[in-house]
């Protein structure tokens, strides 16, 4: 199950809904399919499209994959996104996201990924965010089981820190 990626990168894909009418890329190992046509796989790459929205992300994946609910991995990077939807909340099992090269600017959205209890591995990078004051500290205090941002490992002293500014936050807003 926890074969190749469903490889939908580079297809021009301008909403998600799009992506139905294309065939994954092959990439060196090739992903098996179920009696159903459906793919054995838990990951999905998305990147170098112009996906701005991800409204028909749910329909997507119980396209593509044959347990859509277990997704683990997904890579979204360079597209067009400026926003983290709630439908990536809904994505459970998710353990590695990749957004990076983006338009997101608003850096509390990046809250709404501490619903995701298993989520380790997360890309801002290249995203508007980036610029914000304290970005990286925003992220490990939001997300406290990130144990990688942005290619870069999160040490236990970016972890205390995050802490002490979160709860100086809380403190001083009371």
């Amino acid at each position: 199950m926890d074969g190749a990626p469903v490889d939908l990168s580079f297809k021009c894909i301008n909403r998600l809904a799009d992506a139905l009418a294309e065939e994954p890329s092959c990439g060196l190992r090739p992903v098996k399919r179920n009696a159903e046509g459906k793919y054995l796989s838990r990951s999905l790459r998305l990147s170098n499209n112009s996906i701005s929205g991800l409204n028909d992300l749910q329909m997507t994946l119980s396209h593509f994959l044959a347990q859509p609910s277990q997704l683990a991995w997904l890579d979204l990077s360079f597209n067009k996104i400026s926003h983290i939807d709630q439908v990536l909340c809904e994505l459970h099992e998710l353990r590695v996201l990749y957004l990076h090269g983006n338009c997101i600017f608003i850096l509390s959205e990046v809250d709404r990924l501490g619903a995701l209890p298993h989520l380790h591995t997360l890309t801002l990078h290249g995203n508007d965010i980036e610029t914000n004051k304290g970005y990286r500290n925003h992220v490990v205090s939001a997300l406290p089981h990130l144990k990688m941002m942005d290619f870069s490992g999160v040490t236990r002293q970016e972890r205390v820190l995050a802490n002490v500014c979160k709860n100086t936050f809380k403190n001083t807003n009371k």
